[in-house]
């Protein structure tokens, strides 16, 4: 076992029997607790609405229009919060995945987005570490 492994075992414990929600629950209690706020993320990769003109195929002009009021992961945000119920059609595991109340640093809008879809952006933080650790955890265990 990695020690990436190692650390999320520590949060959410080693029951094997363990629901899904029931370590998003313990993952949520812990991330509250050590996560500082406000800590500046940015996108893991492409957003679900975004893959379709990342990959190619659509209009690269409406994909400009479009980032403009929807969320891309080429942007800067700032982490607000977290909430357990967080919900958003912006969400890649809806009612899996950990609301994370961001703020676009660009033009302040806010969003709610998956928290495992985003990362620290600086990189040597405890922040991203979490943020990493959660991001695997979640998409390990669906």
């Amino acid at each position: 076992m990695n020690a990436q492994w190692k650390r999320i075992e520590a949060i959410i414990g080693n029951n094997e029997s363990a629901s899904l929600e029931h370590n998003v629950a313990a993952f949520y209690e812990h991330l509250l607790q050590t996560l500082t706020f406000p800590c500046e993320v940015t996108g893991i990769e492409d957003f679900q609405w975004e893959e379709c003109y990342v990959l190619g195929g659509a209009s690269p002009a409406e994909y400009k229009r479009l980032k403009k009021t929807q969320p891309s992961y080429c942007d800067n945000y700032e982490l607000l919060t977290i909430e357990k119920e967080g919900f958003s059609e912006w969400m890649l595991f809806q009612g899996d995945d950990i609301g994370a109340i961001v703020k676009r640093k660009s033009d302040g809008k806010e969003f709610c987005l998956g928290l495992s879809e985003l990362k620290g952006v600086d990189k040597k933080s405890a922040n991203a570490k979490l943020l990493d650790d959660f991001s695997m955890f979640l998409m390990n265990s669906r």
